[in-house]
């Protein structure tokens, strides 16, 4: 990794989350807005440097898209999930939720209206990975860098041999799509299975596509309520780009 000037890294981190070359001012808020959380846990301010090295995943290549209204709730896909990622057959480890979805309608306990359900209107949207573009919640929350894109689909994947099970990432993602092997004792996500989703080829509804990526991660509501905690290391590269916004009171 080479150092970069100030300029030339706020570029790339634009580029990198879809705003072009330049940034505006309103651009540029967006870009904090993203990282607020942890900036503000940790008091990262004291960590930035103009010689800090930067770290920008880039965005993926492919994602899931649902049709709430071809989904009828059979949960083979959750099924595909697993057997293809883990050669077991517990629905619990899928990286694609349908069953959270399917039994809790538009007031239920777990996410109010985001729920819609057999209580609801009748819609199951099962919950899929949204691949998050820069600065990636699962990915800055891992205290080891265990969670990088995948070179050949840029998904964000789980390297097994770096996971140490703290679950951090779980807690970091806003739409609950991280699930923990107590066997294993580690955390995984979906990878898109190498750019052949088994839950796209599973479902009998063609509820499921894979399609080109884009930014889904402001179309709907967080499922919970996160506070990243970034690690020291982390924070030292991201302040690179991502800045505090400071309030000033007008003197008059």
């Amino acid at each position: 990794m080479h150092r970069e000037t100030s300029p030339e890294r706020i570029e790339r981190a634009a580029a990198a989350v879809g705003f072009g070359d330049a940034l505006s001012r309103r651009g540029f808020l967006r870009l904090t807005v993203c990282a607020a959380a942890g900036v503000v846990a940790l008091g990262l301010c004291e960590a930035w440097g103009a010689d800090a090295p930067l770290g920008i995943i880039e965005n993926a290549k492919g994602m899931l898209l649902i049709d709430p209204t071809r989904c009828v709730g059979c949960q083979r896909c959750e099924l595909a999930c697993v057997e293809f990622n883990d050669g077991r057959a517990q629905p619990s480890l899928s990286r694609i939720k349908v069953d959270r979805a399917l039994h809790f309608g538009a007031a239920g306990a777990t996410g109010g209206a985001q729920m819609q359900g057999a209580w609801g209107n009748g819609l199951v949207a099962p919950g899929v990975c949204r691949q998050c573009p820069h600065p990636t919640p699962c990915v800055v929350a891992c205290p080891y860098d265990a969670i990088a894109a995948d070179s050949l689909t840029g998904a964000r994947v789980v390297d097994e041999k770096a996971c140490v099970g703290c679950r951090l990432c779980q807690r970091a993602c806003p739409w609950g799509m991280l699930v923990f092997d107590e066997e294993k004792g580690m955390a995984s996500k979906c990878f898109l299975c190498h750019g052949r989703p088994k839950c796209v080829e599973a479902c009998p509804a063609e509820a499921l596509r894979f399609v080109a990526w884009r930014d889904t991660t402001r179309e709907s509501g967080a499922r919970f309520p996160v506070l990243t905690v970034v690690p020291q290391a982390q924070a030292e590269t991201c302040g690179a780009c991502h800045v505090p916004i400071v309030s000033k009171k007008t003197v008059r």
